[in-house]
């Protein structure tokens, strides 16, 4: 492998750009109208444009993508997380052109794409999935109502073929079941092309856990831990920490050992994280589903392993020998990872796009780690996601990660947009928070102590 077209943007590109340069490997960048002075663009050995400002008249655009990485003469594709990362389709169009695609297989990606058919896959390797119903249609609403009473309320509407929580919607009560259920089939359509929905059982008071796990394609995988991602708002995850606080280690150890028979199950090659459901009461745990790629939170891993994840991808999908075995992965102390959202979290965290006149964070060193798409006098665009960045420490335990965490968000300075800088640091700084008292609804129910020092500071 001697030059990596990253089919993707900001700061996973960079990221992405960084290992490469330490490996010796040259990349290209694509980029749409709008990114055309990126920092993932400047920093890339070549760039190509894609045209466009929305992803689907750019990054979501296979032929364009195909276009740029014949064009450069690169001989494999990087897809990073979001846009394309998780389309067969694409990574069947990158291996028919005997391009090497750095990911899963496309068949792996067809099957855990489709949240139902992971589902079957879990069960059929003795993973246990959270109680649910058949996929409906948008033209089968046939037993809708029968399928909700045994799967019980309160429940979730989910997209089959979903991601991201975008369409997910809770219903408590039978007689708005109908309508929610249309209104998520609709949504499903517009942000994946497919309308199928099916019923999942709701647990109250749950924690999200998934596991880090690395697959080497002939029925073996690797796990690198686990990592609390429970702290979100619509579904959005917003703080993440490895170890899981409070996990017991029986409890713990299940979870690894179920993440990665559902990996060998699958013959799954490259990074891969296995996500859970866990009832925060009785710490039972369900399957949720399995993302086939890089996650936005793998350095939380990173900092706690000092694994390079993407450096394993591209050993992998080189034929390089894998730099890491199981019994020399070992985790010290502990790592946070806070999202930084140019948004508006005393407005319904309305995203709030704009020049960074002033972007000054703190300095990276050995417990600290910014990553990031942007420099000061860049321009949030209204087109993507609106992280600004990651910040990321370590700490001999998690009291002393979550002291650094408070300290490095307290150092930021950004002036030209609003951020959820303030809404963090009420987070982290919360007695629950530190107690470890953390669940999908934290910040539901602690919102009037983490929204009064946002409105204060805006």
């Amino acid at each position: 492998m001697k030059k990596v077209l990253i089919a993707n943007r900001g700061e996973i590109a960079r990221r992405i750009v960084s290992t490469c340069r330490h490996m010796g490997i040259a990349t290209v960048a694509v980029y749409s109208d709008v990114d055309s002075g990126a920092a993932h663009v400047m920093e890339s050995d070549e760039a190509y444009p894609l045209g466009g400002a929305l992803a689907r008249d750019s990054y979501l655009r296979v032929d364009r993508l195909m276009e740029a990485a014949a064009r450069s003469g690169a001989d494999a594709v990087h897809p990073g997380y979001g846009f394309l990362s998780e389309n067969a389709e694409f990574a069947e169009a990158v291996t028919a052109t005997g391009l090497t695609w750095i990911g899963p297989s496309p068949a792996t990606i067809r099957t855990m794409g489709d949240k139902q058919r992971a589902r079957e896959t879990a069960m059929a390797a003795g993973v246990p999935v959270v109680p649910g119903s058949r996929r409906f249609e948008p033209d089968d609403l046939d037993g809708l109502e029968q399928a909700a009473a045994e799967v019980g309320f309160p429940l979730l509407v989910k997209a089959a073929a979903g991601g991201g929580g975008i369409g997910m919607q809770r219903i408590d009560q039978e007689r708005k079941l109908r309508d929610v259920v249309t209104a998520v089939q609709s949504a499903a359509v517009k942000s994946f092309g497919n309308g199928a929905v099916y019923l999942e059982r709701l647990i109250p008071r749950a924690r999200h856990v998934e596991v880090q796990v690395f697959g080497l394609g002939n029925g073996t995988a690797l796990h690198m831990g686990e990592r609390d991602c429970s702290v979100q708002r619509r579904f959005q995850k917003v703080i993440e920490e490895t170890p899981a606080p409070g996990l017991p280690e029986g409890v713990r150890q299940k979870m690894i050992s179920a993440a990665l028979s559902l990996s060998s199950a699958s013959r799954y090659a490259g990074a891969g994280t296995v996500e859970f459901i866990v009832d925060a009461s009785s710490f039972d745990f369900y399957f949720l589903e399995m993302n086939t790629r890089i996650q936005v939170e793998h350095p939380v891993t990173e900092m706690v392993t000092g694994i390079d994840l993407v450096r394993l991808q591209l050993e992998l999908a080189s034929g390089i020998p894998l730099s890491q075995h199981q019994k020399n992965i070992v985790a010290r102390g502990a790592s946070i990872e806070c999202r930084l959202y140019a948004e508006k979290p005393a407005k319904m965290f309305m995203p709030s796009p704009g020049p960074l006149n002033r972007f000054r964070m703190p300095q990276a060193s050995a417990h600290l780690r910014i990553d990031s798409g942007y420099r000061e006098g860049d321009t949030i665009s209204p087109y993507y996601d609106p992280m600004v960045a990651k910040i990321i420490v370590r700490g001999a335990n998690r009291e002393e990660a979550r002291s650094r965490m408070i300290a490095a968000l307290e150092s930021v300075e950004v002036d030209g947009i609003s951020t959820n800088r303030d809404f963090l640091i009420a987070c982290i700084s919360t007695e629950a928070f530190a107690k470890g008292d953390i669940y999908t609804g934290f910040v539901d129910d602690h919102k009037p102590q983490l929204l009064p020092r946002t409105v204060l500071a805006t």
